[in-house]
């Protein structure tokens, strides 16, 4: 197809980011990458709140006889520990062990809300689908019936509470729950990828063609945390806070040539659940056998700002490349995600990262990059 003419989809709320913001095509969408501007958002999110239009992002709800004994065939994760009006982080993996996706399974209380990255929706529906087979199960495709956004920050809630109907505070970290939102009636998860409080906010009845409730939703929110400090965001501020927060991006940071032991998220595999599920023989393989690479945060220790495919090296040899790298804003310091051999990946150790024809020192350090004591859900109050 002439890519003059190529067809690129927009979210429910479109008109606002056409009209506020600053806007780019990120996977078949036309999203906005900032509207002031992606460090002022970026510190919203932090100090304040901030909101986001991920209406782009995959979701689907599974029900039926055997829902939840599929969906443990589907990932490594434990479903059976989800108790009704909770989730939890999870990913589908291949029979290597490979990450196809990475996920948020949340339970209703007669179906699941799955929410996946908006680059791998066809490659996901495709491999649930066809795994949907072996049970009794169905999956209802909802992305462009449900309108979606995340609300992120210290704020987030008190600014939630401005429009609900009932007490958002009874929603937990990752719990799920009914809210009314200026009379719309909207699904409320303790969730989001800043490493902030806040809610991803999933609006009924809010199509593609019909958006009136996405625009009354959104445009309350934004009335509701004026005074608050509350911004909108756009992609920019969210790929930087994912960052900050040592969260992965599929397709940079994970992919299906890396697994959940490798990516250090080795909390989604279940080894110990008593169901079969894809990738479970490879996955033990390599927990007995270890592994040889892994994921690392690195800070720089002087000026310079690492990008995605950046060199790693250790005494002058590459050991590996940035999968994620940017300038923190709330740090003022260079930071970076990749992998390395597993010598290389202790607290401490200095590598180097080559920035254009300069190698800057980088410590390898704990992630989250920033101190959870003032910043992310974790803060004190």
């Amino acid at each position: 197809m002439n890519e003059a003419f190529k067809m690129v989809n927009k979210t429910q709320i479109y008109d606002f980011h056409k009209e506020n913001g600053k806007l780019i095509e990120f996977a078949g969408f036309e999203m906005p990458v900032w509207y002031k501007g992606i460090i002022e958002e970026c510190l919203a999110v932090r100090n304040a709140a901030g909101i986001f239009d991920v209406s782009h992002m995959g979701r689907a709800f599974i029900y039926g006889e055997e829902d939840e004994a599929f969906l443990n065939y589907l990932t490594p994760n434990d479903v059976s520990m989800l108790k009704p009006g909770m989730g939890h982080y999870s990913v589908m993996c291949n029979e290597q062990g490979g990450i196809i996706d990475d996920l948020i399974l949340l339970r209703l209380k007669d179906k699941f809300l799955m929410v996946f990255n908006a680059s791998n929706r066809s490659k996901d529906l495709a491999w649930m689908y066809k795994q949907a087979e072996k049970f009794k199960v169905k999956i209802d495709h909802v992305s462009d019936e449900i309108a979606m956004f995340a609300i992120q920050g210290p704020k987030a809630r008190e600014i939630v509470q401005k429009i609900a109907k009932e007490n958002v505070y009874d929603i937990p970290r990752f719990g799920i729950g009914e809210l009314t939102l200026n009379g719309v009636k909207c699904l409320a998860s303790g969730t989001g990828y800043t490493g902030e409080d806040g809610f991803e906010i999933f609006v009924l009845n809010a199509s593609i063609e019909k958006p009136q409730n996405a625009f009354k939703v959104w445009n309350s929110l934004l009335d509701a945390g004026k005074k608050l400090g509350l911004e909108p965001c756009g992609l920019g501020a969210r790929d930087v806070l994912r960052l900050e927060a040592g969260m992965c991006l599929y397709g940079n940071d994970i992919d299906e040539s890396t697994t959940p032991f490798e990516a250090k998220i080795s909390w989604v595999v279940k080894l110990n659940k008593k169901s079969d599920f894809i990738g479970r023989k490879a996955l033990e393989k390599q927990k007995a056998e270890g592994i040889k690479k892994c994921r690392i945060g690195l800070k720089l220790k002087d000026k310079g700002i690492p990008r995605h495919g950046y060199e790693i090296l250790k005494n002058n040899q590459v050991i590996g490349k940035v999968t994620s790298g940017t300038l923190s804003p709330i740090l003022n310091i260079g930071i970076a995600m990749g992998y390395v051999p597993i010598e290389y990946s202790n607290i401490g150790e200095i590598l180097q990262i080559k920035i254009r024809d300069k190698l800057v020192d980088a410590e390898v350090v704990n992630i989250p990059f920033y101190d959870t004591t003032k910043y992310g859900w974790k803060r004190e109050k």
